[in-house]
């Protein structure tokens, strides 16, 4: 490793440990010319597969497209960053678990919004809006009764005559 104060070649590891939830190490460093320190990272290099388009053309995989996507779909919405970076990062496990060469920009849409609608309905709304690029008024209102149903089932309101929370003692 070159050093970064000096450019010498040769160094000596100091201190190993794990980084990022596991996903790197963390080196610290000793040049061996200059003796100062520094710190370095290793980490797997992820294959992504390609990303096929609409319009048959290919591009490269883009964490960031993804990410600007989602922090557009969930802005002023109760949402943090970590949230949206663990959206990002269960997509990525995802796609790489499928081991494939190329995905399409429709699949991948799809599955974020999956992720999107059991994280927050109106930030599902956002991306599938755009993802989606509904045609004319009555796809997005199909979309929104989509959702009304799942939302339905997904919390069931009490059969009548029940309370919805329980009674207080006096």
């Amino acid at each position: 490793m070159r050093c970064p104060f000096c450019g010498h070649l040769e160094d000596r590891v100091v201190d190993s440990r794990q980084a990022r939830g596991g996903s790197a190490i963390r080196r610290r460093r000793e040049c061996l010319q200059c003796e100062r320190r520094y710190t370095t990272y290793e980490q797997i290099e992820e294959a992504f597969p390609q990303v096929v388009k609409r319009d048959e053309t290919r591009e490269e995989y883009d964490r960031q497209k993804i990410e600007r996507g989602i922090r557009l779909a969930c802005s002023k919405r109760p949402i943090s960053v970590a949230q949206i970076e663990d959206v990002v990062d269960r997509f990525e496990e995802h796609m790489l678990e499928l081991g494939a060469r190329e995905v399409t920009s429709d699949w991948i849409g799809s599955t974020i919004t999956t992720e999107l609608r059991d994280l927050d309905p109106v930030a599902y709304i956002r991306f599938a809006s755009v993802y989606r690029a509904f045609n004319n008024i009555d796809e997005f209102l199909d979309e929104l009764r989509e959702l009304d149903r799942f939302e339905r089932d997904r919390h069931p309101s009490p059969p009548a005559g029940e309370p919805d929370e329980p009674a207080t003692k006096d």
